[in-house]
């Protein structure tokens, strides 16, 4: 048997992928969410945690290196090793090795896309929100 399908029209394909945006979107939203409240009520005085926060708590968890005490320079290395995590499997990082001292150091393989503020936000919750299923912390 041989099966025929009518061409679908623009139209219909663009409602299609907006509706599968606005679904993924809520998806992100949702997770986003659920991450928050777990990772604010193990590291926060109650406060949500903002998005440079748990940044920072994935370069922690990147690192391994759980109890000491971090300089100002080091906890924005610590940022930069979450967000080359973070952005490896969308292809713009590749991890490299591991200095003497227990640092990550990365490869930049593809220059970021100029976003805008909204966009780079988005980017890097989606990231953030991926790293975490991978981790299995939420679902």
């Amino acid at each position: 048997m041989i099966c025929t399908f009518n061409r679908l029209s623009d139209k219909t394909i663009n409602a299609i992928i907006n509706y599968l945006k606005v679904a993924r979107d809520e998806i992100l939203r949702q997770r986003w969410e659920e991450l928050v409240v777990r990772l604010s009520a193990s590291f926060s005085d109650g406060d949500p945690l903002e998005l440079d926060a748990i940044i920072y708590l994935i370069g922690i968890q990147e690192l391994g290196q759980f109890h000491r005490e971090f300089r100002k320079d080091d906890k924005v290395n610590l940022m930069h090793i979450a967000i080359c995590r973070l952005l490896e499997p969308y292809g713009y990082y590749e991890f490299e090795y591991f200095d003497n001292d227990g640092w990550p150091h990365y490869n930049v393989k593809e220059q970021l896309p100029s976003l805008k503020s909204g966009e780079q936000t988005v980017l890097m919750k989606e990231a953030i929100v991926n790293y975490f299923l991978e981790k299995e912390y939420i679902k």
